[in-house]
């Protein structure tokens, strides 16, 4: 039996990270095997392309460019990881997914590169595949780059090329997920993330349960 593909969506520091790991975790303890996965940067040819993407200057990519780089570490994620794992009967839970390049090429830019571009791109690299279900977490902007910053103090790497945007980008960004969610309401599910760690994760068990019929 094929597995199923959850994805986690949301602007920076809505804690996609903490909640994908507990999911994970409370999913196989269910004795569902699981797969942790995110974009970019799963594959060794995507951690290559996710030091290129997140970190350095805001604006060395044109659009397109800095599109087919997302684009390329998707295929290589969908090839090597995802669909391996889905046709083993595993479940993948993905930090990110294609929702984050339409809300931050599209939206997050204003319309920088044209939706139907976008699509186009999906077409060509993932066919009619989607995810099972999508968790979208959503917070303020200013909230969430508040804690994308204190995230970043500790790391070594600063991965910080898109928390360097002006606030407007993050608040386009938050809306074009929220469209994304009310477009797609058969697979999107938005959730309150500016609630302690452990709230969000009841809900998102209850969420995967009834939506996945666990």
């Amino acid at each position: 039996m094929r597995g199923k593909f959850i994805t986690l969506e949301g602007g920076e520091g809505c804690g996609k990270s903490t909640q994908l790991k507990l999911l994970a975790d409370y999913l196989q303890n269910k004795g569902i095997e699981i797969v942790q996965t995110k974009e970019p940067g799963s594959t060794p040819e995507g951690k290559i392309l996710r030091e290129l993407l997140v970190t350095g200057d805001k604006d060395k990519f044109d659009a397109i460019s800095e599109c087919l780089l997302y684009y390329a570490d998707r295929r290589c994620n969908l090839t090597k990881v995802v669909w391996p794992a889905l046709e083993q009967g595993k479940w993948v839970i993905s930090d990110r997914y294609a929702d984050s390049t339409e809300a931050y090429q599209y939206y997050g830019y204003d319309k920088r590169v044209p939706l139907e571009t976008l699509q186009n791109l999906y077409q060509i690299v993932a066919g009619d595949f989607k995810p099972d279900l999508t968790i979208i977490l959503d917070i303020e902007p200013e909230t969430g780059m508040r804690r994308s910053f204190a995230k970043a103090a500790t790391m070594a790497v600063k991965e910080l090329r898109f928390e360097s945007r002006q606030l407007e980008f993050h608040h386009n960004l938050r809306r074009g997920f929220l469209e994304i969610a009310e477009r797609e309401p058969e697979r999107c599910v938005v959730l309150n993330a500016d609630a302690d760690i452990e709230t969000i994760h009841q809900k998102i068990v209850e969420i995967v349960e009834q939506r996945l019929e666990i």
